[in-house]
């Protein structure tokens, strides 16, 4: 029996070549377009900007699928624009694409694309599933440069039985030859990296403005409690960051940490940065939690950081403990650590 299929589309390459591979089965297809907010003050949402939108439409014309665009801009607001702004101002550095695909993508939008009939919804992600003995698995992308379980370890059974990723067998460069050879809209337009509801700007230009008055001043240390200039506000740093701290020294000084209780900046050699323990929260698998003395496990600590073999220990049923095999450089409260074994992406937590 056919699958009906909902494309999320975006106006890019990959969901324009997503949608172009669906069509090729027997399968009905329809694209969907979230229309997501974006501050007046900061331009369009780069995931939904009229040029995309317009763009999105012409590519399932070329199709022959029918299109539409839904208005998530308020439940885009409230849970991702919103807990971002609230976790810059408590301290921690949020990754809202994770947020994003787990209540929005694979939220709001499957359900409105199962109530018009969809039994599945699509996405450009580079990523994999298995069937293995009636449960679901996440795998990485065959191709690892492009890989983005990362930020889908954040689905569920649920979610991952409706999933259908097109793209997980195919490199960008044959993405991007597919799309000329079937003269698609968007097979000349790059890749954004930025986050699609900044427009743009600058995010600490977004936060001042969202919240100015997480802009206090206060002192900057290093870490043997040495003070060494003044920040203008914590809620403009991220841990491992380098540039824009504002101090002169004879070697890098990086972002250690942020010390809210007392508005402190930490700074320190690159070498102060990295941690081999960390605890994390927020727990969701992807299946079943991994066994702390499972000997095959490994961790990343951010999108494109490389994975390190590491284990595991409960703390309680919501927090646990890991340990790395060697110092991890970008450990930062706010960003996701997420569990492989292999190939698996098991899911993961958020780091505290």
């Amino acid at each position: 029996m056919p699958r009906v299929v909902a494309i999320a589309m975006s106006g890019g390459v990959d969901s324009s070549v997503a949608a172009a591979l669906l069509t090729q089965s027997q399968d009905h297809v329809f694209g969907l377009m979230l229309r997501l907010w974006a501050d007046p003050h900061q331009g369009p949402n780069r995931c939904c900007s009229p040029v995309d939108v317009e763009r999105a439409r012409q590519t399932a014309a070329q199709l022959g699928i029918p299109f539409y665009v839904i208005d998530a801009q308020q439940p885009f607001l409230q849970e991702v624009v919103e807990p971002f702004i609230r976790g810059y101002a408590q301290g921690v550095t949020p990754n809202p694409c994770m947020s994003c695909n787990r209540l929005i993508r694979w939220g709001f939008l499957l359900r409105h694309a199962q109530a018009m009939g969809a039994t599945h919804l699509a996405t450009g992600h580079y990523a994999r599933t298995a069937l293995r003995d009636g449960h679901w698995h996440l795998l990485r992308a065959r191709h690892p440069d492009k890989d983005q379980s990362y930020v889908l370890s954040v689905l569920s059974q649920q979610h991952l039985s409706h999933a259908l990723f097109p793209l997980g067998e195919l490199t960008k460069n044959e993405v991007r030859q597919i799309a000329r050879q079937r003269g698609l809209a968007a097979m000349d337009r790059l890749d954004s990296q930025d986050l699609c509801f900044l427009g743009g700007s600058d995010y600490r230009d977004f936060l001042a403005s969202r919240v100015p008055e997480a802009y206090r001043p206060g002192p900057i240390l290093n870490t043997h409690g040495e003070t060494l200039g003044a920040h203008s506000g914590l809620v403009g740093f991220t841990v491992g960051q380098r540039k824009g701290i504002g101090l002169s020294a004879s070697s890098p000084l990086y972002v250690i940490e942020k010390r809210v209780a007392d508005n402190t900046l930490i700074v320190g050699p690159r070498t102060e940065l990295a941690r081999s323990t960390f605890s994390i929260g927020e727990l969701g698998w992807v299946l079943d939690p991994p066994r702390p003395d499972a000997p095959d496990l490994t961790v990343q600590v951010r999108y494109r950081s490389r994975e390190l073999p590491a284990t595991i220990q409960w703390l309680d049923s919501s927090r646990a403990l890991v340990r790395a095999s060697a110092p991890v450089a970008g450990v930062t409260p706010g960003q996701a650590a997420v569990f492989y074994r292999g190939e698996e992406c098991l899911g993961g937590g958020i780091i505290l």
